[in-house]
């Protein structure tokens, strides 16, 4: 590989941790009783400039003022807890995470209620698959009640930017490995952060179906590797795929399993749902896709209301068979950033073919409002998933 391994890390690990080190526990109460100092920015963005932004901020590409902060190595554990003004990172050439790509992130939204308040809609939930992200890439895993501070404390500095009517603050924690070294091993050193960006309604005009393309070249991720962990790397993966469905005249791409290439897993970035002539909804098992929030979020509601929820393996061709017997009256992807979109067309090698016509069904497009309003606040709330920032 051309690199060096550092061979005292594999022994240690396969040793057990050393005495030195056993305290962990010790570490983590240290860190969940950290205090964020709050550092407003000197030059804030002029409130009109703002709100020239906020007309049609896109998905993304606007960010606000500020961003929050929390350092760990193995001296002091996580430390140094601040909100402060948004800048550049300096980056090291020998920063670990340009090398090795050790890296994780979260995607979340705040909203604001109709009395003014602003609600986060499960961090916990976030929380908990940042851990286990940090655990399956090896890096420190950062408490939960840190990593639901942090985002609260950013939401509540920069709350002015969440946009009105449908829009929301998209929120991105992230965490990077900082150790300057070429060594093949997990870094000692890592920065979380937290950014946010407000973004206006996914869909102009309504949630419209979608297209995508089956992507029979590339894989998304296999048994063992870390298709359940959200990290750039999975991204970075599916960026080929994407751009092939794309020169197909598709919206998205769904990958098929990494074996046998039959079975439908997941889109580039989102979830899928099938909903049957009977009713009841099938969603691929976990494994090797992502544990969507929203996906989860979908079976929890769908099971409240009575119906049957399957998460079962299914193949392209029973897909495909199914779409043209009429037994499939609807699929839709799901996921943070659109919530719910519903798929009107399939394309591949082997042919096109439409999914109820090629419009939005009711079911999909009746479990979206249901998100939607519990989102913001507009109906009860029954498994208890909205966080009051505000």
């Amino acid at each position: 590989m051309g690199v060096s391994l550092d061979t005292s890390v594999l022994q240690a690990r396969r040793d057990g941790p050393a005495p030195e080190t056993a305290p962990a526990q010790t570490a983590e109460s240290k860190a969940m009783s950290l205090k964020f100092e709050i550092q407003p920015t000197a030059n804030p963005t002029p409130e009109t400039e703002r709100a020239a932004r906020l007309v049609d901020p896109g998905f993304g590409r606007i960010f606000t003022d500020h961003m929050a902060i929390v350092r760990y190595n193995q001296a002091k554990g996580w430390h140094g807890a601040r909100v402060e003004s948004r800048a550049n990172f300096p980056l090291d050439p020998a920063l670990a995470v340009l090398h090795y790509a050790q890296e994780i992130f979260e995607g979340l939204k705040a909203y604001t209620r109709d009395d003014g308040g602003v609600n986060l809609f499960r961090p916990d939930a976030n929380a908990k698959r940042f851990h286990n992200s940090a655990d399956r890439m090896a890096m420190a895993p950062i408490p939960a009640p840190v990593f639901i501070e942090a985002v609260e404390q950013l939401v509540r500095i920069d709350r002015a930017w969440i946009p009105g009517g449908e829009g929301s603050l998209y929120l991105r924690p992230f965490m990077i490995a900082s150790e300057v070294f070429l060594g093949v091993k997990p870094s000692s050193e890592y920065i979380f952060a937290v950014i946010a960006s407000p973004v206006g309604s996914y869909f102009k005009g309504g949630p419209a179906p979608v297209s995508i393309w089956v992507s029979e070249n590339y894989t998304r991720a296999a048994v063992g590797g870390t298709g359940a962990v959200k990290c750039g790397g999975n991204y970075a993966a599916s960026l080929r795929a994407q751009a092939e469905g794309i020169d197909h005249g598709c919206d998205q791409v769904v990958f098929l399993d990494a074996v046998e290439r039959r079975y439908i897993e997941e889109l580039g970035g989102m979830n899928v749902f099938f909903v049957f002539d009977d009713g009841s909804l099938l969603t691929p098992p976990l494994g090797t896709i992502l544990p969507g929030i929203t996906r989860d979020s979908i079976i929890a509601l769908a099971k409240d209301s009575g119906t049957r929820v399957r998460e079962e393996a299914y193949t392209i061709d029973q897909f495909r068979a199914d779409a043209a017997s009429g037994r499939l009256k609807e699929a839709f992807a799901c996921g943070t950033a659109a919530v719910i979109s519903p798929i009107g067309k399939v394309c591949s090698a082997s042919g096109d073919f439409l999914i109820s016509g090629g419009v939005a069904g009711p079911v999909a497009m009746g479990m979206r409002k249901k998100l939607v309003d519990i989102q913001y606040g507009r109906t009860n709330d029954p498994h208890d998933w909205i966080r009051k920032v505000i």
